[in-house]
């Protein structure tokens, strides 16, 4: 049996978090007078903090000193983090956990490759940490992706060579770092915003054991 390393991204891959980020960011559009809706939410997907505030200061026709800006920046992490104290395992997105036991039985390697500084917290949360051989997120990058330092590193902590990697994915920065570092890219989500991955899934509902099975022999 080859050996391969499977990396995977988290929010949108293997949790939803996006929902606990509109929360918290609509809380603090509330207080500010004015809201945010879903769709607006989507921009703001694998954006950092700072920018997403400033995004959703303009959204609302307000500015804020820099002191306000950093108390807010501060607000929107401690609602989030709130959300996340509360996940359990029945956050964890359809079938996922079939390709991670399948991956488990055949040894392959797993890891994560993340832009979140939360991960760790999250993944012990859903109780999938123990399944993870390397971890790599927001506290150990430097460059943000679409730059592939993350799947990199996820590389080097599984001992495989990039071409022997596979990356999951939701986002089109996250496909365009796993296309730039040589690895074989999986999208999760929709076909039109996803096109420069290798295969797209809408979710892991749709992923088969016997097409793992092909992407480890080939």
């Amino acid at each position: 049996m080859n050996k391969k390393g499977f990396i995977f991204d988290l929010d949108g891959v293997i949790v939803d978090t996006a929902k606990y980020h509109y929360l918290a960011w609509k809380a603090l559009a509330n207080e500010l007078g004015f809201d945010i809706t879903l769709e607006q939410n989507e921009q703001l997907k694998g954006v950092s903090r700072v920018r997403s505030l400033e995004i959703i200061l303009g959204w609302g026709n307000t500015t804020l000193s820099q002191e306000q800006f950093t108390t807010y920046m501060a607000e929107k992490n401690d609602k989030y983090l709130s959300h996340i104290a509360q996940m359990d395992a029945g956050e964890i997105l359809p079938d996922v956990p079939k390709i991670l036991n399948y991956l488990q039985e055949t040894q392959q390697g797993i890891a994560l490759g993340s832009a979140s500084k939360n991960a760790r917290k999250i993944l012990q949360k859903v109780g999938l940490f123990e399944v993870f051989h390397g971890i790599v997120d927001g506290n150990d990058v430097s460059k943000a992706k679409p730059d592939p330092e993350v799947f990199l590193i996820a590389a080097q902590q599984l001992n495989k060579v990039p071409t022997d990697c596979i990356v999951f994915e939701d986002s089109v920065a996250g496909v365009t770092a796993a296309n730039t570092a040589g690895m074989i890219s999986i999208g999760i989500g929709f076909k039109e915003t996803l096109g420069h991955a290798d295969y797209v899934f809408n979710d892991f509902t749709e992923i088969q054991t016997s097409f793992i099975n092909e992407l480890i022999n080939r």
